[in-house]
């Protein structure tokens, strides 16, 4: 690496489709860096800050708002809704800058389109691209489709098809994977051994040859790995096409439907779990997450799912005499209708 790249600070990219572990893998970082001033940025994905949310379960008090924000252990921290290059400026001007920066995309985000960002003028010559790292649900790659494998099909028919379909969820799921220098398989605990290894059979169809897996349940890999990935070839952010704006889709939006639904205080936790999972199985959603108040509860209940996998906690307090009404982001492919998720959550309920 040159004398001049070496003053430069290294981002690292974090991409992986909704619901693949992105978020939990950036609260591993927060908790585990040391002797590392780290910015954590979070393109967030929903329409009422889940991601923040769920940041803020790091232990760390301020995380993660909209303002760069100095946490306890020196890192930084903030949210951002689609552009990050303010923000990248922002951190970088500061009088002690991160010594490193790491960004979490969108679920939607294209990471190679993304990346022509770092060309811009105000940044190409102030960092250097450490690497990109993808995040892999292994349960949903195995299942062909980010959902349940037909049960007729083996795991190796269905694994080759979650790469060889004409479908945008596919199509964003291959950009993210082709573009890693790191894959981290996730959620490698929900599949047997030879589960896992048909899934990286799949994986290096795509995969970029030189790219490393490394296997994980929970998030958890080492930061030191995820911070050093040194992507040689990235080195140089004018390695990148030349940055223009609004050059190329950064994000696949237009192929997606994505809705926040009101929903009442729920019965019991159990009916309103399998009434998430009946209307993600029925009207094919791909993401849900969100919170509910639960009768006889004081605290709410969070959920997220990845199409009919959910998981849910009580995260929060509701103080006395709060509105009790909760919030469902919902996210699925073109053509899904708001008023047919409202009316299934809702009038069900």
């Amino acid at each position: 690496m040159s004398a001049a790249s070496a003053k430069r600070v290294p981002v690292s990219l974090i991409t992986g489709f909704l619901g693949a572990g992105k978020t939990t893998l950036m609260r591993h970082i927060l908790q585990n860096v040391r002797g590392h001033r780290v910015a954590i940025v979070v393109q967030a994905d929903g329409a009422i800050g889940s991601e923040t949310d769920f940041l803020q379960k790091c232990g760390m008090e301020g995380c993660c708002g909209e303002e760069i924000i100095e946490l306890p252990n020196g890192c930084l921290c903030c949210t951002v809704r689609e552009d990050f290059l303010p923000i990248l400026e922002a951190l970088l001007d500061l009088e002690h800058p991160p010594e490193h920066v790491v960004i979490e995309t969108s679920g939607l985000a294209l990471p190679r389109s993304l990346l022509k960002a770092f060309g811009s003028p105000t940044v190409r010559n102030r960092v250097t691209v450490d690497g990109v790292i993808t995040v892999l649900d292994a349960f949903a790659v195995a299942s062909g489709r980010f959902g349940d494998r037909p049960a007729k099909e083996s795991r190796a028919t269905v694994a080759a098809k979650a790469f060889h379909h004409d479908d945008p969820v596919v199509a964003i799921f291959e950009d993210q994977l082709s573009a890693a220098d790191l894959i981290v398989l996730n959620k490698t605990d929900l599949l047997d051994a030879a589960g896992i290894d048909t899934v990286e059979k799949a994986i290096r169809q795509v995969a970029p040859p030189a790219a490393r897996i490394l296997r994980a349940s929970e998030g958890k890999v080492d930061p030191a790995i995820l911070l050093g990935v040194g992507a040689d070839a990235k080195a140089d952010p004018g390695a990148y096409s030349a940055f223009s704006e609004g050059d190329g889709h950064v994000f696949a939006h237009d192929d997606f439907e994505r809705f926040v639904i009101k929903v009442p205080e729920q019965s019991s936790v159990e009916g309103f779990l399998t009434l998430l999972q009946a209307v993600a199985r029925k009207y094919d959603v791909l993401r849900t997450k969100g919170y509910a108040a639960v009768q006889g509860q004081s605290k709410r209940l969070a959920v997220q799912g990845v199409g009919t996998r959910f998981r849910h906690e009580f995260d929060r307090s509701l103080a006395a005499g709060a509105d009790r009404m909760g919030r469902i982001v919902m996210i699925g492919q073109k053509g899904l209708k708001e008023a047919v998720l409202r009316a299934a959550l809702v009038d069900a309920g």
